[in-house]
């Protein structure tokens, strides 16, 4: 019985989170911003007591803090110059219907202001391969 009811909640989460990937591709944002162009943008969807969500921001800001990684295509690979814009989806209802089952969510923003949602970071991943991901998506 623990097996069915297991198997339904999987069922359920699995046509939420397909719900919200769908809702997620058709929603473009805009985010106004004086800062320079050439700033790369990272915006991150959590709430508050999200554990995964603070591991996440821990993690991130460990990867802006590290020089280029040797061993890259460019050891210049530095992530110093990220902006990382933290956004509680409680604050927004479009926000937190598209990502209540989903935080932390990581988007680039790209140079037309629109986001561009990123693959998800295992939180087992090192400081060292979340800097990767991070330069690798930015490119």
């Amino acid at each position: 019985m623990a097996t069915a009811a297991a198997s339904s909640a999987s069922c359920t989460m699995t046509l939420a989170f397909a719900r919200r990937h769908r809702m997620r591709s058709l929603l473009t944002r805009r985010i106004c911003s004086s800062a320079a162009s050439s700033t790369r943008k990272l915006v991150l969807y959590s709430k508050p007591g999200c554990c995964l969500c603070d591991g996440l921001k821990e993690k991130l800001n460990a990867a802006f803090s590290l020089p280029g990684l040797a061993g890259s295509p460019s050891a210049n690979d530095s992530l110093s110059d990220v902006v990382l814009q933290v956004r509680d989806i409680t604050s927004n209802p479009e926000w937190e219907n598209a990502y209540q089952y989903e935080i932390p969510v990581l988007a680039k923003v790209l140079p037309d202001g629109t986001e561009e949602v990123l693959p998800r970071l295992s939180p087992r991943l090192s400081v060292e391969l979340v800097h990767k991901r991070i330069t690798a998506a930015l490119k």
